[in-house]
């Protein structure tokens, strides 16, 4: 349970909390004055709701990836892609895609890393 209090997950806690919040507070809003004879207003009491709820379903989906080990390095790091080198390239039946292949780890080769 430690790995939910590194700065990454205590940052979406937080930004989760707020937005949970802010959405209740709209649709209360909105509510208000829907009661004042707005009749636009009626559906954004609906409206505002199901986006803190989509928030909460949101936050407990990346909750359960993270417990299941469906991520790497928690929230808001990027996980670089493999790239294959250029001699595992194997698609002698298209001569087009071979080509292409072969330009893509060109390119690949050429991009200066930092």
């Amino acid at each position: 349970m430690r790995r939910f209090f590194t700065p990454g997950w205590l940052g979406l806690h937080l930004v989760a909390i707020v937005l949970i919040g802010a959405f209740l507070l709209a649709g209360w809003w909105q509510l208000a004055r829907a009661q004042g004879g707005n009749l636009q207003s009626w559906a954004y009491v609906i409206e505002w709701p199901m986006f803190a709820i989509f928030v909460i379903v949101m936050w407990v989906r990346m909750v359960r990836d993270e417990l299941r080990g469906g991520t790497e390095g928690g929230p808001g790091t990027m996980i670089p892609a493999r790239a294959a080198p250029a001699g595992e390239i194997n698609d002698e039946d298209d001569e087009e895609l071979a080509a292409y292949n072969r330009r893509l780890a060109r390119l690949n080769d050429e991009v200066p890393r930092r």
